[in-house]
């Protein structure tokens, strides 16, 4: 009865339209009172322990800033100039570029829409002015910009392994190589079409023109060197590296790049200075720079958005943790693992079902959510069937990346239909042969585990 209650109050309260973290703390809220002996302050404490339990989430407020940092600055435009330099010369290379650069700038932010928006909103135009179709361009860079979730350093797979206990570290390195992958194929599939539709190609840059827009990102890249190098190697724990991170890209966005902040007039090098007054006078403008940014207002306008985005994510996590929580003390995962158990449903079609089922979730609700909602039910049954947790957390997440671009709350598709000016319905018929595409990359990595799990063995055996 408890579980029915359950149920039935998300449902009518994401049918009212309230907010997830709204519906799911309601519910769950409504379900302790009425089925158990705890009190409200014991539900207060339970949502307070959800998120100051898990050491993990502390990650994601952390790399939430630093993606504000380098969002904010002009890290997306660097990347976007290195790939078109690198393979703009291709057929159809400005839109290869621009997956390229999703993929690039999906490793520094983590986040999907913030890589639609950053990159889309620089390169759309420009792709639309050398002859690509405006639905072509769209619809490529918001599937290519899912690959933020996917992409380690990636938000969704820190929420999952707070979930679950999964090693954080174990899912970075397992997303690395279907993220590569996906936007291969991405890559492959826009040469081809660009020959079949003769798209443009772009004049080779030069060896010299990579070279110095490769120096120009890679105050951006080096992030992602930085983060996930330190993890690797073992130096930090994912939390410590988020906020090596979140320090990195305030002085990448203050100092390095100076887009943003007390020093943006300041130049590196003023016309005549020779390179020792140079280096003296940026050394000194660094504490310089940190101590003014304490009162300068575009800081404090990234700081607090990046505050307001951290603060909702984690006020739906804490509240998903609940519900889970109620979840577990009515066993349900455990009556689902048994009963799926007594059925006789193989690996291969409970891999099916789930993906089915998470694609119907996809369409309704935020990722974070789905994630601490089914992976404590679906984990159980996954264990019983020999699928590795890992291999598990990884085909989650590729179905939240087609959440993304599937109706209703695909937030991909709001974000290609705000830089465009176009409507949800333009957006929604632009992105749906990109989403076909996305579903046969699932389908190859829910039933190829070593797609996922190659590189984290690979790396424990050394």
């Amino acid at each position: 009865m408890a579980a029915a209650t359950l149920f039935i109050l998300l449902f009518i309260c994401m049918a009212l339209g309230l907010p997830i973290a709204i519906a799911l703390g309601f519910s769950s809220m409504t379900a302790i009172l009425l089925f158990t002996n705890d009190s409200m302050a014991s539900i207060a404490l339970k949502l307070f322990e959800s998120v100051s339990e898990h050491y993990t989430l502390l990650a994601i407020p952390f790399f939430i800033l630093s993606s504000a940092f380098l969002s904010s600055g002009g890290v997306a435009r660097r990347l976007i100039d290195f790939a078109t330099a690198s393979i703009g010369h291709v057929r159809g290379g400005l839109a290869m570029a621009s997956v390229l650069a999703c993929m690039l700038f999906a490793a520094v932010s983590g986040s999907s829409p913030a890589t639609v928006a950053a990159v889309g909103s620089i390169v759309l135009a420009g792709m639309v002015r050398s002859g690509y179709p405006l639905s072509f361009a769209a619809g490529a860079i918001s599937t290519a910009g899912t690959l933020g979730i996917l992409i380690p350093p990636s938000i969704v797979m820190l929420v999952y392994s707070a979930a679950t206990e999964v090693s954080a570290s174990r899912m970075f390195m397992a997303g690395f190589v279907p993220g590569i992958l996906i936007g291969l194929i991405l890559m492959v599939t826009i040469y081809i079409v660009a020959r079949r539709k003769n798209l443009p190609a772009e004049p080779f840059a030069g060896f010299g023109t990579i070279a110095k827009t490769g120096w120009s990102a890679s105050g951006g890249l080096l992030l992602i060197v930085l983060v996930l190098g330190s993890i690797y190697a073992g130096v930090a724990s994912p939390t410590e590296a988020a906020a090596v991170a979140a320090v990195y890209g305030f002085l990448v966005a203050i100092w390095g790049y100076r887009d943003v902040g007390p020093l943006k007039d300041q130049p590196w090098r003023k016309e005549g200075e020779n390179v020792v007054a140079m280096l003296v006078r940026n050394i000194i403008l660094l504490p310089l720079g940190i101590v003014r940014s304490v009162w300068n207002p575009e800081i404090g306008k990234i700081v607090k958005d990046a505050a307001r985005v951290s603060i909702t994510l984690l006020f739906i996590i804490a509240n998903a943790m609940l519900f889970a929580h109620v979840l577990t003390s009515e066993q349900i995962p455990h009556h689902l693992a048994a009963t799926i158990t007594e059925w006789g449903l193989p690996a291969w079609g409970f891999l099916i079902v789930m993906n089915i089922l998470l694609l119907m979730a996809g369409n309704f609700m935020e990722p974070s959510a789905i994630l601490l909602i089914m992976a404590p039910i679906l984990l159980p049954i996954a264990l019983q069937l020999g699928i590795d947790p890992i291999h598990l957390g990884i085909v989650m997440v590729v179905n939240m990346e087609l959440g993304m671009l599937t109706p209703p709350v695909g937030l991909n598709l709001f974000v290609t239909a705000g830089i465009t000016g176009k409507s949800i319905g333009w957006a929604i018929k632009a992105c749906a042969p990109w989403l076909l595409l996305m579903l046969v990359c699932l389908l190859v990595i829910t039933f190829v585990p070593q797609i996922s799990l190659w590189l984290p063995n690979y790396l424990d055996g050394l």
